[in-house]
């Protein structure tokens, strides 16, 4: 097996500015309810952000060799995320690691793993989305593959999809669908703000939501 796979699609830098427009739960819906990873990856920093093609990597619990191997093969706007497989109780990135990524220009790591140097990380500016806090250490010691197929946070990623993560988590569009996420994306910010328009011009939520049928059916009582 080729452990490192350095030819892959990526998308084209203007698709991901575009993407980046919209927040993680609105692309979740709009694309039918799908790419969501595991809500318990979320930003070390609520007020961290990003959207960039993945770099994969999976490493051996308590072990961060091939998250230095992806470091140095990863480039400029990529987001290198990590799986470790059920051990998740290891630190596996921190503030040396945090600036080898930030001096290359890498857009974000992710990881359902630990973290450790946060306070550093915030300062540092690099949007760090993890599944905990751990200042256990790791070693370097075992292979793995980059750039292949990884199962993560409940979905599968593929080299070159996209990632978008907020203060609500992170979701993937893959790389050949996102020009119709984005549309749908768009379409629904555009719905979701003539909404909240029509609420605070006296709208109520039954009306504007077309419940009054449902309701009647499943046999609501009000009293009067």
């Amino acid at each position: 097996m080729i452990h490192v796979k350095t030819k892959f699609e990526r998308p084209a830098a203007d698709v991901v500015e575009r993407l980046s427009k919209f927040s993680s739960a609105t692309i979740h819906e709009a694309q039918g309810r799908k790419g969501a990873l595991n809500s318990k990856i979320k930003p070390i920093d609520r007020d961290m952000s990003f959207c960039g093609p993945a770099v994969t990597v999976r490493c051996a619990p308590q072990d961060n060799l091939m998250l230095q191997v992806a470091i140095h093969y990863a480039q400029i706007g990529d987001v290198v995320l990590v799986g470790t497989g059920e051990y998740e109780e290891a630190g596996i990135f921190g503030d040396v690691l945090g600036n080898a990524m930030k001096a290359k220009g890498i857009a974000a790591m992710v990881t359902e793993s630990g973290v450790r140097d946060t306070a550093d990380l915030i300062e540092l500016g690099l949007p760090v989305f993890s599944g905990n806090v751990c200042i256990k250490g790791t070693v370097k010691e075992t292979l793995g593959p980059i750039n292949h197929p990884l199962v993560i946070g409940d979905e599968i990623i593929y080299p070159g999809d996209i990632l978008v993560g907020d203060a609500d988590g992170v979701v993937v569009v893959r790389r050949e669908e996102a020009e119709e996420v984005i549309a749908l994306s768009q379409a629904r910010d555009d719905h979701e703000r003539e909404l909240i328009k029509l609420y605070h011009d006296g709208g109520t939520t039954i009306e504007l939501c077309e419940l009054t049928d449902k309701l009647k059916a499943k046999g609501l009582l009000v009293e009067e």
